[in-house]
């Protein structure tokens, strides 16, 4: 049985990014790719991520940096930027409520999904781990590992053995043989201290302890352990994926972007349709009566590779010519000469009601500008249509 036939009994995914900070800190630096890379604090500071060229030496997260300098003196050390690292991850799990609503974000990193629901519109859950592992690099720049399996616990153990940069299925019939060669550490659960309690007794696998009565494992280490630990150790899991937003995950987001009918490398059809699409963000954030901070501009390109670039803003608008503005901005400073684009895209991300933003005001401002003309439009297009008002850049253009 391949993977993909046996993955139709595993809708549960586990989906891990690899070395999540360091491959975000490398993606746009050709020069580091092949190096040694330690994200961190300062000299007295921690490891926050190694990539995997720096784990050959010994260097793993939490460890102090200066040991890590000591393991693997040759390693570049970045700093890590949060900001960054936080933008990615929405829009990673953006992508995967694009798949499934049933998406359970464990942190900025990582997050479970049941695709159960999606099998009969994009195929095996198989099929659908790759369709995101391929949509995650060629849009983030980044790889993730994914672990399928009827239950979690099986799943999240699962991703482990995936990395980097993998798929490992394990179907109900294959558990026991994948679970119980495996070191008891490796269990849900399990920390450094019940390891090495377990250890003592002389339970070294999962295996040893799917051996051992449960009676006996109760009064070893209590009853509540004990249940835990048995059902683990066959596999058993009575949790299921339940649709939660990470407490490290920033709030929800809006976007839209276009498909061009023609591949394009004309600036100003570019800059028309980013202005239409900040147009159509904008209203409905303020239909929803949100602000967000964060802009993001998606371009395709005629093979398919996808860049995206985020400016957050010092507070949080609705209006649509601060984000078109913005979006314009980061356009432009992608420094593209003639490339063929084939989609944009744009997104404000951080949402926050409307009712608690502040707006800065600005000494000679006027009193009513462009947050009152959005106002009117959005009256005069509820009341006579879409088509009522639009910016005059847009009249008599054709659609993307």
């Amino acid at each position: 049985m391949t993977p993909e036939e046996a993955s139709w009994e595993c809708p549960v995914l586990h989906v891990d990014m690899d070395a999540f900070y360091a491959s975000v800190a490398v993606r746009d630096r050709p020069d580091l790719q092949d190096v040694p890379v330690v994200v961190g604090g300062g000299h007295r500071g921690v490891v926050l991520s190694a990539n995997y060229r720096a784990r050959t030496y010994g260097v793993r997260s939490a460890m102090p940096m200066t040991r890590a300098r000591r393991l693997c003196p040759n390693a570049v050390v970045l700093s890590p930027s949060f900001e960054t690292f936080d933008v990615v991850s929405r829009s990673v799990m953006e992508t995967f409520r694009q798949v499934t609503p049933l998406v359970e974000v464990v942190s900025l990193d990582e997050a479970f999904l049941d695709v159960s629901g999606s099998v009969r519109r994009l195929g095996s859950p198989y099929a659908i781990a790759s369709l995101l592992r391929a949509r995650i690099y060629d849009e983030q720049g980044i790889t993730c590992s994914v672990g399928m399996a009827a239950t979690v616990a099986v799943a999240k153990l699962a991703s482990r053995r995936a990395k980097p940069d993998g798929i490992v299925v394990v179907p109900p019939a294959a558990v026991t043989t994948f679970l119980h060669p495996l070191d008891v550490g490796e269990l849900w659960g399990v920390g450094e201290k019940t390891s090495d309690l377990l250890h003592r007794l002389g339970l070294r696998t999962v295996g040893d302890i799917a051996h051992t009565p449960l009676t006996t494992l109760q009064r070893a280490v209590g009853v509540h352990l004990a249940t835990s630990l048995h059902q683990l150790a066959w596999g058993e899991d009575r949790r299921v994926v339940t649709a939660r937003r990470g407490g490290d995950e920033p709030d929800k987001s809006m976007g839209a972007d276009e498909t061009f009918g023609r591949d394009t490398d004309d600036r100003e059809v570019v800059l028309r349709e980013l202005l239409r699409l900040s147009a159509k963000v904008a209203t409905r954030m303020r239909a929803a009566q949100v602000a967000g901070r964060t802009v993001t501009v998606k371009v395709r390109f005629a093979d398919f590779t996808t860049l995206t670039r985020s400016k957050t803003l010092g507070e949080a608008t609705d209006v649509t010519r601060e984000i078109y503005r913005t979006a314009t901005d980061l356009f432009t400073g992608l420094g593209l000469q003639r490339a063929r684009i084939r989609l944009v895209g744009v997104r404000v991300e951080g949402l926050v009601p409307r009712s608690t933003v502040q707006r800065q005001l600005v000494l000679g401002e006027r009193e009513r500008g462009w947050p009152e003309a959005d106002g009117a439009v959005d009256r005069a297009t509820r009341r006579f249509g879409a088509a009522a008002l639009r910016p005059a850049t847009l009249l008599g253009s054709d659609r993307a």
